[in-house]
């Protein structure tokens, strides 16, 4: 059995759904919600996404693009939220905007793939 980039996305996207979860019960229980609410949002609004774009790898061109940059964009959001609501301070300056920006990056790379011709999967 093989891992692939393509495996590796639907991975990513069960653990962000896991981290999704996890971190809006935090909110819940915490005294400030704001961070950690912010955190699960990002998660469970992206891993969905992921398994879309799983599905969608054998016919679309921009699905390992858009994948990549939507989990390392999330990843890179969220984490600077829980790290922020954990110590005080975010994973490093400008984090959250980065990761945001990322993210952007991999919906304008869903929102281009429009235009591009399909993968042709005859063999």
């Amino acid at each position: 059995m093989s891992f692939s980039l393509r495996s590796a996305s639907l991975l990513v996207a069960g653990l962000m759904g896991l981290t999704g979860v996890v971190t809006a019960a935090a909110a819940s229980h915490g005294s400030d919600p704001r961070l950690m609410a912010g955190a699960s949002a990002m998660c469970l609004a992206h891993a969905p996404a992921l398994v879309a774009l799983y599905a969608a790898w054998p016919t679309m061109r921009a699905a390992p693009f858009a994948a990549i940059l939507l989990a390392f964009g999330t990843a890179l959001f969220a984490g600077d939220l829980v790290f922020r609501h954990s110590t005080g301070h975010g994973l490093f300056p400008m984090s959250a905007p980065t990761g945001g920006v990322i993210m952007m990056a991999g919906w304008l790379a869903v929102a281009l793939a429009a235009f591009l011709p399909t993968k042709d999967n005859r063999t």
